[in-house]
């Protein structure tokens, strides 16, 4: 095998990216409900935009507006009236994120490759595919896997604006603006602006001139989404104003109502590894022995090489390491922090992961193969814990006892039936793999060709546990049947049922609510507390249930439970009371 691969077309070779990736998410969106409230919260708002009509400002949950942008759910609404008859599923849901993951992956190809090595393209764009973050996100109904998408597009098109000597309008740059603010507020117009405008000002750019045409392009970006934000206005008057300043504003400020992943900055970096997982794992082999090791250990003149390398760093290298530390930086700078925020310096930071992967498998390729057989093992004791799962080896008394117990049987319990013979088909996709690096590649697999097997394995490993492992895990944490047997056993329920959370009670604007419920009530659920009702039903956890039903009791209400989730259900999912007044 050789570094470089002349008979296949840098064309050739984005097709069955593209390819792959589709093979590694496509199949396996709808596979698990959903599980968290995020996905649901998000979905909703698609599902009242096509049941309303209404592609502005639907209400949901209950009658309140949706509290981000709108791109996402109408992504989401367009491919469900396109390919479901517009009925919003699981996996239409989770398409936009999908096919976001899929194009992003493919343009990180396309960018470093006309600019460096084919092989060193690829190697980025499988690292930045298998990075459990990214991958997680991009098989999520989330709106943080479209915003990643938009920013680091945005940021290669204003890139190749400065490239061509900065002439012309970047139309596309100020597109993928737009709809990154329509998809979460300004942020998607200040981080290519910024990771952009200090690249220039590091390149020589006069730093007037630099925030003179980043301003004019960024306000030229403001126009398509101050025109939904007019609409928005019009419909939703003073709260929707107030919602736009605290998500945006009081997020960044500290200053919301309620506090909301509230973290130190140093919280980043470890968010960071992990999400970068198996990829940290790799770093940890290889950079006490790889050139990188020096930064570990700075002699005197380790800070002045570094500063000659700045000056002499190929442009698209130099724009990979300042869209890393400032998207970073930007990103310590709220107190409200999670790991998916960090997203958007993936396919950046990924680029010197390929370097460093590349560079150590013409040097020291046992550090490599070291990492390639840690994946191949994995692999295989995941599989065969599976079969032991599914033969009845693994004993349901190794959950102990408690509430966390009951949840372990469940989960065991749907490992044991989920999907069949064609999970475990898809389970044995990476234990193939495995055997195969082991028997055909290990020992013969040369430069780049090395660590590109090694991310192989990584895609061989997310589609088993994408096409078998995590959906049975996470149906076991789904309140679906449960609420599919509280619709068919009340079927009077729908346009009847109410919710209270204490949560919600107690914390002013903070969005909470029983999502999952909702959703697959067909956004029926309404608030408690604001309509008052006389009769109807009411979903309640336990802990709630205990503290404030007497409450209501004094108020004239009375309650008769009707419905108790089962023990292996999540510790706040809801009960169900028929109550009057």
């Amino acid at each position: 095998m050789t570094y470089y691969t002349a008979d296949m077309s840098r064309g050739r070779i984005l097709l069955l990216l593209t390819i792959l990736c589709c093979v590694a998410l496509l199949p396996f969106l709808g596979l698990a409900d959903f599980n968290t409230k995020g996905e649901p919260r998000e979905a909703v708002v698609a599902f009242s935009i096509l049941g309303q009509e209404n592609w502005i400002l639907p209400t949901n949950n209950g009658g309140e507006i949706p509290y981000k942008p709108p791109f996402l759910h109408w992504c989401i609404a367009a491919v469900s009236l396109l390919f479901n008859g517009g009925e919003v599923n699981e996996y239409t849901s989770r398409l936009p994120s999908a096919l976001a993951l899929t194009a992003m992956t493919a343009a990180i190809f396309s960018f470093f490759a006309r600019r460096r090595d084919t092989m060193r393209a690829l190697l980025t764009a499988l690292v930045t595919f298998t990075a459990f973050e990214i991958y997680r996100a991009g098989m999520n109904c989330r709106v943080d896997m479209m915003l990643t998408a938009l920013t680091v597009g945005a940021i290669l098109t204003l890139f190749r604006w400065w490239e061509k000597g900065m002439r012309g309008v970047p139309v596309c740059a100020i597109l993928l603006m737009s709809a990154a603010t329509l998809t979460k507020g300004p942020v998607g117009i200040i981080i290519p602006c910024l990771t952009v405008g200090v690249f220039m000002l590091l390149r020589g750019v006069a730093f007037f001139r630099a925030l003179l045409w980043l301003s004019l392009w960024g306000v030229l970006s403001l126009i398509l989404p101050l025109c939904w934000y007019a609409a928005a206005y019009g419909q939703g008057g003073q709260e929707f104003l107030d919602l736009v300043m605290e998500e945006n504003f009081g997020r960044m400020t500290g200053t919301m109502a309620y506090e909301s992943h509230v973290n130190p900055w140093y919280y980043n970096l470890v968010t960071l590894a992990a999400g970068f997982l198996p990829w940290t794992l790799a770093a940890l082999f290889i950079i006490p022995r790889s050139r990188y090791a020096a930064l570990l250990h700075p002699r005197r003149d380790t800070w002045r090489n570094m500063r000659d390398g700045l000056r002499r760093m190929p442009a698209c290298t130099l724009l990979a390491l300042t869209a890393s530390a400032v998207i970073f930086i930007f990103y310590c700078i709220p107190a409200s922090k999670r790991s998916v925020y960090l997203m958007p310096m993936y396919p950046f930071v990924a680029w010197f992961i390929s370097e460093m992967l590349i560079w150590m498998a013409g040097r020291r390729p046992i550090s490599v193969r070291v990492f390639g057989d840690f994946l191949s093992t994995l692999a295989m004791l995941l599989f065969m814990l599976l079969i032991a799962i599914r033969c009845g080896i693994v004993p349901d008394s190794i959950a102990g006892h408690g509430k966390s117990a009951a949840q372990t049987v469940a989960m065991l319990e749907s490992l044991r039936t989920f999907g069949g013979a064609g999970a475990l088909l898809f389970a044995a996709v990476s234990p193939i793999c495995a055997v195969i690096w082991w028997a055909r590649i290990r020992r013969r697999a040369t430069g780049a060709w090395l660590p590109l097997s090694t991310a192989l394995l990584a895609v061989s490993l997310y589609i088993s546990l994408s096409g078998c492992y995590q959906p049975a895990v996470l149906q076991a944490k789904s309140v679906k049947a449960m609420t599919g047997e509280m619709t068919r056993l009340y079927p009077d329920m729908p346009g009847k049922v109410y919710e209270f959370l204490a949560a919600a009670e107690n914390a002013k604007g903070n969005p909470v609510h029983f999502f999952e419920v909702n959703f697959y009530m067909g956004d029926k659920v309404r608030n408690f507390r604001r309509e008052q009702p006389s009769e109807g039903y009411l979903l309640i956890d336990k802990g709630d249930a205990a503290d404030y039903l007497p409450r209501f009791e004094e108020e004239g209400y009375r309650f008769t439970e009707v419905y108790t989730p089962d023990a292996g259900l999540p510790r706040h999912t809801p009960h169900l009371y028929r109550f009057t007044r």
